[in-house]
């Protein structure tokens, strides 16, 4: 524990009314920081901190925690809002423990089948969720223009067909809250009886529901038939199969446009590597250039 940093000091003040005596760093990234802080009337809380740039940010996540709340276990919102004059917000939750349905994974306190079986659960009820008027989807658009300024062109040009495949998305397709991010770890165990709980709503949105499923496909590495089936036999909802599979490999394409040098780009390259061999109908092969004779 260490004396808590000045966004921790002001976020807790100003959104809670009660200063904090503590807190310890959990994790940071280019736009958030998350802190476990010790308040000064005894409560221990979750602080995450948004930089003032960021275009989604502490207001828009405590939305998508309050709308799905009715249908999925998450933590309590304590507080959320603009906490300085520059725009930097911040988001107040509940504290749920250190416990994570990965830790579980990791420990064999939960066999790996069960977990995703936990996570088709999760997005089914997710998914029921009403929607927000006042949070509109992002164009798919905008999705791909992002992995152009990060991808080459070839790339892009060879998993045209799955980039088809999605924009031709009827726009009768049902549109559902997404996690957008859920993965073993965002997932916390808390309660006598080890209940699941959605945590970091970052990147929550509406979408649709191929585009969350396939992301907890890609992000638990559910690549062999079993372990999608464990998942996706514990989800709900209709799936439309051909559009899920064009999400893999968007979504592991994304994956890798954005990881780190070393070892984490090369996993998500081996991954993409083998993406072609099990799905060639989404990705166009590259044509040969003939030398004229």
């Amino acid at each position: 524990m260490i004396t808590p940093p000045p966004g921790v000091s002001r976020a807790c003040t100003t959104l809670l009314g009660t200063p904090a005596r503590t807190a310890e760093r959990l994790k940071a990234g280019s736009r958030t920081a998350v802190y476990r802080a010790g308040l000064a009337d005894g409560r221990s809380v979750i602080v995450k901190l948004y930089a003032p740039t960021a275009g989604r940010n502490a207001i828009t996540e405590g939305i998508a925690m309050r709308a799905a709340e009715g249908a999925v276990p998450v933590p309590k919102v304590l507080g959320c809002g603009t906490t300085s004059t520059d725009g930097a917000t911040a988001l107040i939750t509940s504290d749920l423990g250190t416990c994570t349905l990965g830790t579980a994974v990791r420990t064999r306190r939960v066999p790996h089948t069960q977990a995703l079986k936990d996570l088709g659960d999760l997005l089914g009820r997710l998914h029921r969720a009403p929607l927000s008027p006042s949070v509109k989807r992002r164009p798919f658009v905008d999705f791909v223009s992002s992995l152009t300024r990060r991808c080459p062109a070839d790339l892009m040009d060879q998993i045209a067909p799955a980039l088809a495949l999605i924009a031709e998305t009827p726009g009768t397709a049902p549109v559902v809250w997404c996690h957008g991010d859920l993965h073993f770890d965002n997932v916390v165990l808390s309660g006598p009886r080890d209940t699941r709980h959605l945590v970091d709503f970052t990147d929550a949105a509406p979408g649709s529901r191929e585009s969350d499923v396939a992301h907890a496909l890609v992000m638990t590495a559910a690549h062999p038939p079993w372990d999608c089936d464990a998942l996706i036999s514990s989800y709900p909802l209709a799936l439309n199969s051909a559009r899920l599979s064009a999400w893999v490999v968007l979504i592991t394409v994304r994956c890798w446009a954005y990881s780190a040098p070393g070892e984490d780009r090369a996993l998500w390259r081996g991954r993409l590597t083998d993406l072609p061999h099990r799905t060639p109908h989404l990705f166009r092969t590259p044509r040969t250039e003939r030398t004229p004779r």
